[in-house]
Parts: structure tokens; C-alpha cells; sequence
């Protein structure tokens, strides 16, 4: 039996499926985890969620900004923005199943036999264990309730206010919890967010540095599992710090991590999110060719 950890899927099914055959996959000893964006911009997302709902017994899975902004379009699909690729989820014949489905995964996932935490974005530094497993769970808690789901839907789009705060009540507290799961890649050392820069560990505003880095982060003794920034390439020095979001859907790569052993595997993507080709190799004559000419 293995467990492994795979990045931001986006509906990039050819590429989890090439790397599911690289581990010899199988549902039925095997674990997979996923950072969450499950869907969205890439071009299999309904695929991708059915087949992700064919192997649930065997999925562990925490929700993304992505997957919460679909089931927000669910519930009003004037919410859904061009770049989006979740109309044909939400018109299709199985939509209410899948989306219920959805809304009952997590926000955060612990395996305490491991001590490994599965976050979408991070843990916000200044959030012992318990408290974000508690925070983490008042979001699951609105997810799965019939009469809160449609407030907390509405309210959980924006960035205000930007720190937490233990006296935030209602659907604002629910919405800065959102973003340090789902959202965050640079804040102080306090956890004031800054939800605008978007690009590598270099970039981040004066003040801020990405969350991993904080030297005061109540979580170091947590080994922790992500996704959500591309733009780090799967690059993290920090130890205990694992990045798994590589960009398929942008042109780089979906990567699957062996949670135990740490050992990483890669399927290369072109710019529409499909597994890349190799190039065609030369024919003989034309190496024959160039070889005579050298």
C-alpha cells in the first residue's frame, strides 16, 4: 500500500492519469491525496471530477479556491468569468452529485500517525496545529450545512479584512479562514495577508515573506503538503515544507509525490493542459545523413 500526493489538478485528467500509471496505481491498496483545484481552466474538468468521484473511497482530497468558486457558481452561475472552465460541470446530468460530493471534502487534512498536514495554499504562521484544524473545520462545518452553505457562498469572495482575528464572527471569519487555506502565499509574521502578488519567493512586498518562511510559524514540527503557487515550481528549501503545484495547466508539469519516501515523479504538459508529446525522433536516413556530413 502507498499514498501519494499529487498537485493542482485543473481538470488536466491525461496528465493524472499518466502519472497514476507510472505508480501502478490501484484504488484498492492504494492512497491518493490532492492539494485541492481540482478543476477549472484546464481542458477535462468534468472528466476529472467524475473520475475523481469513481475512486473516492481511496481519495483524500482538500478543497481549493477553484473548487470553492465552483461550487459558488453552482448555486449562481452568473458568477462564472470567461477565463473559466466550469459551465459543463454545472449543466451536466450528474452535476448535483458531484457537486454534494465536493462540498463535503475538506479544508485541511491531518495524518497523525505521519504528522503531515494537506493544505490547498498553507497554514497561516501564526496558527498552532489545533487551532487551524479548528479553523479548518468551522469552514467544513458551513460547507456541509444546507442553511449556511448559500450565506457562506456568497460571502466568502474578497480580501478584507486581511489578519485574523479570534473576535471575527459570522461568514467575515469564515472568509479570512478561507483565504489562508485556499489563497495565501505572502504574509508577516502576524498573518496579514497580501492576496495580490502572485509570483516567485523574490517578489514578495516589503514586510512580507511567503508563509513558510516565518521564523516565528507555530507549525514547524508539522510536515506540510501544498499547492496553489506555480510560480515556485515545486521548489521549497524550507525542510518539512513539500510544494507540489508545478503548472500543468500552464505549460509545466503535473507532479505526484510518494507522501512516505519523498520521491517525486513528473508528466510534462503543453500550454492547453494535455500530456505533452515527445518530439519524433529522426528517421535513420536523416541520421545517417548527419552523421556523414560531420
Amino acid at each position: 500500500m502507498a499514498t501519494y500526493a499529487v498537485g493542482d489538478l485543473q481538470g488536466c485528467l491525461e496528465a493524472l492519469h499518466c502519472l497514476l500509471e507510472k505508480v501502478a496505481y490501484d484504488p484498492a491498496k492504494d492512497r491518493l491525496w490532492l492539494v485541492g483545484d481540482l478543476v477549472n481552466r484546464g481542458p477535462q474538468s468534468l472528466e476529472t471530477l467524475r473520475f475523481l468521484y469513481s475512486i473516492r473511497e481511496s481519495l483524500v482530497c482538500v478543497l481549493g479556491n477553484h473548487d470553492l468558486h465552483l461550487l459558488a457558481a453552482g448555486k449562481n452561475i452568473e458568477r462564472l468569468k470567461k477565463s473559466d472552465t466550469l459551465r459543463e460541470i454545472i449543466e451536466a446530468p450528474d452535476s448535483a452529485e458531484l457537486l454534494d460530493w465536493l462540498r463535503q471534502q475538506k479544508l485541511m487534512h491531518y495524518d497523525e500517525q505521519r504528522n503531515v498536514a494537506l493544505v490547498h495554499a498553507g497554514i497561516a504562521p501564526q496558527w498552532s496545529l489545533r487551532k487551524a484544524l479548528k479553523c479548518a473545520a468551522e469552514v467544513e462545518a458551513a460547507l456541509q450545512d444546507d442553511n449556511m452553505l448559500p450565506l457562506y457562498l456568497d460571502g466568502m469572495y474578497g480580501n478584507d479584512p486581511a489578519k485574523w482575528d479570534s473576535d471575527l464572527k459570522g461568514v467575515t471569519r469564515l472568509r479570512v479562514i478561507t483565504n489562508y487555506f485556499t489563497r495565501m502565499r505572502f504574509c508577516t509574521a502576524e498573518g496579514k495577508l497580501d492576496l495580490k502578488s502572485k509570483e516567485g519567493v523574490d517578489s514578495a512586498p516589503p514586510g512580507y515573506k511567503p508563509w513558510f518562511q516565518h521564523k516565528e510559524r507555530k507549525t514547524k514540527d508539522v510536515k506540510i503538503i501544498f499547492g496553489h503557487w506555480a510560480a515556485l515550481e515545486g521548489k521549497v528549501l524550507e525542510p518539512g515544507i513539500s510544494a507540489l503545484d508545478t503548472g500543468c495547466v500552464w505549460g509545466g508539469a503535473l507532479t505526484l509525490m510518494n507522501v512516505d519516501s519523498g520521491e517525486r515523479l513528473s508528466c510534462k504538459c503543453d500550454e492547453h493542459g494535455h500530456v505533452a508529446k515527445p518530439p519524433v525522433a529522426q528517421t535513420i536516413s536523416e541520421s545517417s545523413s548527419a552523421s556523414a556530413q560531420r
